[in-house]
């Protein structure tokens, strides 16, 4: 039993949780106005961990039979047998039903928003096969996690004052979106022998490296915009500053014609940006 948690925990690469969860405490703390209480805490951690690994594991499901076609994800457990269909589909079932629980012990409005969560994490992995646009679709869905977070304190999002959770969830779109386009330049040939659509494979490797830095730029600019609205003080914009200087490091590793470093600035960076981001934020709240 325990052999096949911790294979499904690698699976799931339940460790790049970190990308995504700093996002949703921003969107609580701020949204809380300084510190959420415990219960939110601890429920929307549940959340967004359930959320991930339901998105993860159903990902890797659906995409089963691409990926063992492609030589750099054959090797994966799903893929290799040390894991079954059957027990990761049961484990995105698990996943599900948490984060639903999750966000009942939250707040009606947020219950009321799981459907539409679980059809993004569903229909995410799909949407490669029939348009380009499948990074940003990425990206919306983990842009959910800042904006699910925010409601779980607030109880709302269409209000005036609402309007920072709009900005995280477009920073974090165009993040993820960014930051995936670069992960995709990898699968280049092998995307177009499977029919598949990715930025990269239908406009080439340089044009998707200049789009993922246009969209890294815009989200320094909504983060900008989030730290405006609050008034946050100087250690936020003191990181958005070291922020934007990670994204440069980003960006430097990758050329169109050397990918070599993809992984480093796909996960090294990106978790050192998340984290940044939330500590930039929670400074600037408390030393206001």
């Amino acid at each position: 039993m325990m052999q096949s948690v911790r294979t499904f925990l690698d699976l799931i690469r339940v460790e790049h949780t970190v990308f995504a969860l700093p996002f949703a405490y921003v969107g609580m703390f701020l949204g809380a106005g300084g510190a959420p209480s415990a219960a939110q805490l601890l429920w929307v951690t549940v959340a967004m961990v359930a959320a991930r690994s339901a998105g993860m594991s159903l990902n890797r499901l659906i995409d089963r039979e691409i990926d063992a076609r492609n030589p750099r994800t054959a090797a994966r457990p799903l893929q290799s047998g040390r894991i079954s269909a059957r027990s990761t589909a049961f484990g995105a079932v698990l996943a599900l039903l948490a984060l639903g629980f999750a966000a009942w012990q939250l707040n009606a409005v947020v219950f009321a928003l799981w459907p539409g969560a679980l059809a993004f994490l569903v229909g995410y992995p799909y949407t490669k096969r029939f348009t380009w646009l499948s990074h940003f679709i990425l990206g919306f869905t983990d842009g959910l996690a800042p904006m699910g977070a925010w409601v779980a304190v607030t109880g709302s999002f269409w209000l005036r004052s609402d309007l920072p959770a709009w900005l995280l969830l477009g920073a974090l779109t165009v993040w993820i979106g960014g930051f995936d386009l670069i992960y995709a330049c990898q699968d280049v040939d092998v995307d177009r022998e499977q029919g598949l659509h990715s930025f990269p494979a239908r406009f080439g490797i340089a044009a998707a490296l200049q789009l993922a830095r246009g969209c890294h730029v815009v989200t320094l600019a909504l983060l900008a915009g989030v730290g405006a609205w609050f008034g946050l003080g100087w250690p936020f914009w003191f990181g958005l500053l070291l922020t934007a200087s990670l994204f440069i490091w980003e960006h430097a590793l990758v050329r169109p014609d050397d990918l070599s470093r993809v992984d480093i600035a796909f996960f090294n960076m990106n978790g050192y940006i998340s984290l940044t981001v939330f500590a930039s934020v929670l400074a600037g709240l408390w030393l206001a």
